[in-house]
């Protein structure tokens, strides 16, 4: 995967791979020690079944390494995020 900078992941709309749209990235998490990413903050929208995500004080928490793209909308592997297709 490319780089992909923190800063340019805040306020950008998050979309799964199968086109459907999980929310609004409003943070990143990162270990202190390496710098590495680890989970990206998600405020899912409200129609989005958040029981299938790990989520922390509201926040749908994605791991790092799910995450595809950053241009338009941060796209992020469906499969990666919830360790099972749901469909």
């Amino acid at each position: 995967m490319a780089k992909i900078l923190a800063k340019n992941l805040t306020n950008k709309r998050v979309m799964l791979t199968d086109g459907s749209e999980l929310g609004t990235a409003t943070n990143v998490v990162i270990e202190t020690h390496t710098g590495e990413l680890l989970y990206l903050l998600v405020r899912p929208s409200p129609v989005v079944d958040t029981s299938k995500y790990k989520v922390q004080d509201s926040y749908i928490m994605i791991p790092f390494e799910a995450v595809r793209a950053a241009k338009d909308y941060a796209i992020v592997d469906k499969k990666l995020v919830t360790g099972s297709d749901f469909d």
